[in-house]
């Protein structure tokens, strides 16, 4: 895999100094600018910003390029290069025409009408190829942390790339699980590892499940209303399954144009990824056959139980001395659902 050290001066003369103009998106870590190389070729450059007390940033950069720089796949963002010049911190990666599945799918009836039943379908499928790639097939494994809709790029076949590594983790052969400081993205974050710090390559399948149930349904991880306040899409989708009206969540910009059972199996699926029982939730190798035209009768095998949600274990998770409530009010300013956290706190 070729990989190349770029200078400051070429990747600043790229995006023109960083423009505001050139910007296309912002991470928890740093902004990523598009832009254009002496050779015509378009990249993204993240720019990551690095705090001389905690390190954060750094960290951030050292977990990408571990994470990405000996490894291709077609559903996973492509490292081109970086840039160390004293506290800049810079990656490059292939530049996505389509951005990402938050910003491109979920922005809105109009953005939705464009994505068919058969592209979610790809879009899903190549999701769960690029995640089995990085838990069973590379080594040492690689469990991402912060698997959501944002994280996934679209190139301009709309082939999905999961981005963003900054969070990874590598796994030797024999670990089954790392303690590690939690971090993560509120509604995509999974109940045991919120509260133990306990990571497994089932916390990424029960991020992958929240990203599939959004997939089919076009509705938000969290949405809030007046009547129900605040309510999750995990939550939902288990309250339909029980009363058999799973159809009813398939988005309905897609105007019924779709298989109604394969919609209703990809949602299944959805559900069995979220289950609170993390040793329950099917590997990616196995979600990949599921989600395949002969899945039908492996996902009719299966039982699904009740999901996990962190809501609901908030109070476990950030200790007495708030209420979960307050942890989510909280949340809707500065920590949005969607948005990244990290905490120190260990259990």
């Amino acid at each position: 895999m070729h990989f190349t050290v770029y200078s400051y001066n070429e990747l600043k003369a790229a995006t023109h100094g960083f423009r505001a103009s050139n910007k296309i998106g912002e991470g928890g870590f740093g902004s990523v600018y598009k832009g254009k190389l002496q050779n015509g070729i378009f990249v993204a450059v993240k720019v990551l910003s690095v705090e001389l007390e905690s390190m954060r940033g750094e960290r951030e950069f050292v977990s990408e390029i571990a994470a990405l720089s000996d490894i291709k796949h077609e559903n996973l963002v492509n490292l081109k290069g970086c840039c160390v010049d004293g506290a800049n911190r810079l990656l490059v990666y292939d530049y996505m025409e389509n951005n990402s599945l938050s910003q491109t799918f979920l922005g809105g009836e109009k953005n939705r009408s464009k994505f068919t039943w058969k592209l979610r379908k790809e879009i899903s499928i190549g999701i769960a190829k690029g995640l089995s790639y990085l838990h069973e097939e590379v080594s040492p494994h690689v469990v991402h942390r912060d698997i959501k809709a944002s994280n996934i790029l679209l190139d301009e076949d709309f082939t999905p790339k999961i981005a963003d590594f900054g969070l990874a983790r590598l796994f030797s052969e024999n670990t089954s699980h790392i303690s590690t400081r939690v971090a993560g993205t509120l509604g995509y974050l999974s109940p045991e590892y919120a509260i133990s710090g306990h990571l497994t390559r089932k916390s990424d399948v029960y991020s992958f499940g929240v990203v599939l149930l959004e997939i089919v349904s076009g509705s938000p991880v969290v949405a809030f209303d007046i009547t129900r306040g605040e309510h999750f899409l995990v939550n939902k989708a288990w309250e339909m399954y029980n009363s058999d009206q799973l159809l009813e969540l398939v988005d309905p910009v897609l105007d019924r144009d779709f298989s109604s059972d394969e919609a209703v199996r990809f949602l299944k699926v959805g559900l069995l990824c979220v289950q609170e029982n993390a040793s329950l939730r099917p590997k990616m190798s196995m979600v990949i056959k599921m989600l395949s035209s002969n899945g039908a009768t492996i996902v009719d095998e299966m039982k699904i139980t009740q999901p996990g949600i962190v809501a609901d274990l908030m109070d476990v998770k950030i200790g007495r001395k708030h209420s979960s409530q307050s942890f989510f009010s909280k949340a809707s300013t500065s920590m949005s659902p969607g948005s990244p956290f990290q905490t120190g706190r260990r259990k």
